[in-house]
């Protein structure tokens, strides 16, 4: 009898997460007999109203945040959005410069370059080699004329913690200039309390701590002036109009609630996993890891594979059961080169070779150990074949075999 197949690995937990059962069975109710609008008078449309108040308060709490500071929308980019240009435009007659780093997820890089084209000034701070900001840089950055700062808290592609709570410091120090992270990478790992990190506005995404996708939250400190991005009803304090999405914001407060509930743990066990499958592959000749060695997630293996295309690696884990990634979801099927590497030094022809694995909470030691021998094993097989091409491009090809 043929033995059965091993069951897929999945290690690309940085581009999203499997719902947890507890989750859905939170959400179940509000996508069924509990389906009522939350604006509605009537006792369904209540009812909704309750469990979208609560909600609320749970994630606010878990965030040191107050109730009335927690705006919900449809994921992270919108609350990237709301945040950017809704700071943005609310600041304008005060100045209108906003300081960002080269390293931000497109959610934010796109949207301040959109941000120009209406007369606001960019400022892109550069980054070390291991992806850090510097706040000395930021602080030089910030003049009269500033009106946001924007840092995530920690980079999806090579996993590098920035040090938000100094640079927040650095930033409250200039009246008037508000300041912005980034946190739907960090949000599983790292301790979101807002008055802690200093900021003012902070973007989350339920699908990166196991919630469902689709919806996510801003948190905007009292008292903050932000433009809402949308105009239709009075929904989230006239913030972001439209029907909420009472199931979905139910089940990212579970899911938040969970992730925060199980950090410690959960943390200490993925640092160990990864460390053990980073030593495995960058052990490899020509690898090497990316991002900071130590102020960094807990589950994020970047490196570099020199001589090869980190697409080619990938390709062939994903045939041998193992799902990764070259680096960010929002860049799969493009050939543009990562400008994370790019700002961290990396020359295009390295960059290419990039290899991101990222694991989760759900991520077990078997998996981990399949994955040592999988991936460095996937890599080599990938140099061979680069160097053949090499040293044989037409015969290399099939194709090429039959020409004269």
């Amino acid at each position: 009898m043929p033995a059965m197949p091993e069951a897929p690995i999945y290690l690309d937990h940085a581009a999203t997460t499997p719902l947890r059962p507890e989750v859905l069975e939170a959400m179940l109710p509000y996508l069924q007999e509990r389906f009522g609008n939350p604006s509605s008078a009537h006792a369904t449309g209540r009812a909704a109203r309750a469990a979208l108040d609560d909600a609320r308060e749970r994630l606010a709490r878990a965030m040191g945040a107050e109730a009335r500071e927690i705006v919900f929308t449809s994921g992270g980019t919108e609350s990237i959005n709301l945040a950017l240009k809704g700071a943005a435009w609310a600041g304008k007659a005060r100045g209108h410069r906003i300081v960002t780093s080269a390293i931000e997820h497109h959610a934010v890089g796109h949207t301040v370059r959109y941000l120009e084209k209406f007369g606001f000034e960019v400022v892109e701070l550069p980054v070390d080699r291991y992806g850090r900001v510097d706040p000395d840089d930021v602080e030089a950055a910030v003049t009269p004329k500033t009106i946001l700062v924007s840092v995530m808290l920690a980079n999806n592609e090579v996993g590098t913690v920035e040090p938000i709570a100094e640079i927040g410091r650095r930033v409250r120090a200039h009246k008037g200039v508000l300041f912005h992270t980034d946190a739907v990478q960090a949000a599983p790992y790292l301790d979101l309390d807002v008055a802690t990190l200093g900021v003012d506005l902070l973007s989350l995404a339920a699908h990166k701590f196991e919630g469902p996708k689709g919806v996510g939250a801003l948190y905007i400190r009292h008292g903050i002036q932000v433009l809402p991005q949308q105009q239709g009803g009075s929904q989230e304090r006239f913030r972001r109009a439209g029907t909420e999405n009472v199931a979905g914001i139910v089940g990212m407060a579970r899911a938040y609630e969970l992730s925060c509930r199980e950090r410690r743990s959960t943390v200490a066990r993925l640092r160990r996993l990864r460390d053990r499958l980073r030593n495995a592959v960058a052990a490899v000749d020509g690898v090497e890891a990316t991002g900071h060695p130590t102020e960094r997630l807990p589950g994020l293996v970047s490196v570099i594979v020199r001589g090869v295309d980190g697409s080619a690696v990938a390709t062939a884990l994903d045939l041998d059961g193992l799902a990764c990634s070259t680096g960010s979801a929002c860049l799969a099927g493009s050939d543009e080169v990562s400008h994370v590497l790019s700002a961290m030094g990396y020359p295009d022809d390295e960059a290419r070779g990039a290899v991101r694995l990222s694991l989760g909470r759900a991520t077990t030691e078997a998996e981990i150990e399949r994955a040592t021998e999988l991936v460095p094993a996937a890599i080599e097989m990938q140099r061979r074949a680069a160097g053949a091409l090499a040293a044989d491009p037409l015969g290399a090809s099939p194709a090429a075999a039959q020409l004269p």
